[in-house]
């Protein structure tokens, strides 16, 4: 069934009718990806706070709380104050490299046990972390997938700490959610390469460079293979992952990447040209289908990404550049 249109943009949500107004507690809301989740969460009626380390500019409908969330203290006491029925946890390093390994790896698992501990404690129905297609360990010219598209029943075998810092995220909500008293339904979304709003007329991406700039040049999304997600589609699966865990297999993890590549050319031809190892199984990936597959959120939660470059792009790009 298709709902009527939120603002930011219509979905396939067969959850809607059923959905009720949820306490939810956001963490990494000032974000590229958690400004739209909390517009998103807002946007459906939940009462949403969102608690990050820098003031959020979250929009109307969202109270925003600036923390430290490492702190236990500060923490707890967050948590006693919203008394949150559902967690959605971004807080954390979002970018690989981005730190010291060493620090990416403590504060990016602390912080997921820390805040997916305390939703299981304080009652929350739903926790929901994200993660990252990193786990799969791709970006090197040795990768060899075992099969493409990717998707979540393929082996996890990261290269590099933030991309283990995501494996650890979802074995940590795996772990929490074996204990016999847990009552609470915890998931993860690897989201693709977030792009956001704004980004579609040309702001730079988190690596710097434009949208456009990506397409033009294959060598700039071959690291990524060449996945995204619009930001606004990303936030409405984790949305239904809070409003629906009854939809969800605990301890799961879910794709939210858009259906179509990031590349000007079929990654049957790009792929073996920045990725050897991966020849073989590209030649499945003709037209525009994407190296990963999100076809478990599609039929456990209704979710499809709505938002390709073609149609958000505001720029035109041909083959031609």
């Amino acid at each position: 069934m298709r709902t009527a249109p939120f603002a930011h943009g219509d979905i396939h949500d067969p959850a809607h009718q059923n959905r009720t107004a949820m306490r939810i507690l956001l963490t990494g809301g000032s974000g590229r990806l958690g400004r739209s989740v909390a517009a998103t969460l807002a946007a459906r009626g939940h009462d949403v706070t969102s608690a990050d380390l820098a003031p959020a500019d979250t929009g109307p409908g969202v109270r925003s709380h600036t923390l430290d969330l490492l702190d236990e203290s500060a923490r707890e006491d967050l948590f006693a104050q919203v008394r949150p029925e559902a967690v959605v946890h971004l807080a954390g390093i979002a970018v690989p490299f981005a730190r010291p390994d060493t620090e990416i790896l403590d504060i990016n698992t602390l912080l997921a046990w820390g805040v997916l501990a305390a939703a299981v404690r304080h009652g929350a129905r739903s926790a929901v972390a994200a993660s990252s297609p990193t786990v799969f360990g791709y970006g090197t010219a040795a990768w060899r997938p075992r099969y493409l598209p990717l998707d979540e029943e393929h082996p996890t075998a990261p290269r590099h700490s933030y991309g283990l810092s995501k494996v650890i995220i979802e074995e940590t909500a795996r772990t929490l959610a074996r204990a016999e008293d847990a009552g609470c339904t915890l998931t993860c979304v690897r989201p693709g390469y977030v792009i956001a709003p704004e980004e579609w007329a040309g702001a730079p991406t988190q690596q710097g460079h434009t949208v456009a700039e990506r397409l033009r040049d294959p060598e700039l999304s071959a690291a990524a293979l060449f996945n995204y997600v619009d930001a606004r589609d990303a936030a409405e699966l984790f949305a239904l992952l809070a409003e629906r865990p009854d939809l969800a297999a605990t301890g799961g993890a879910y794709h939210a990447v858009a259906e179509d590549a990031l590349a000007l050319a079929p990654l049957a031809e790009l792929l073996p040209r920045y990725h050897p190892g991966a020849a073989g199984p590209a030649s499945a990936l003709t037209g525009r289908r994407s190296a990963f597959s999100s076809a478990l959120a599609a039929e456990r939660l209704g979710w499809r990404a709505q938002r390709t470059w073609r149609t958000e792009l505001v720029e035109t790009v041909s083959e031609g550049g």
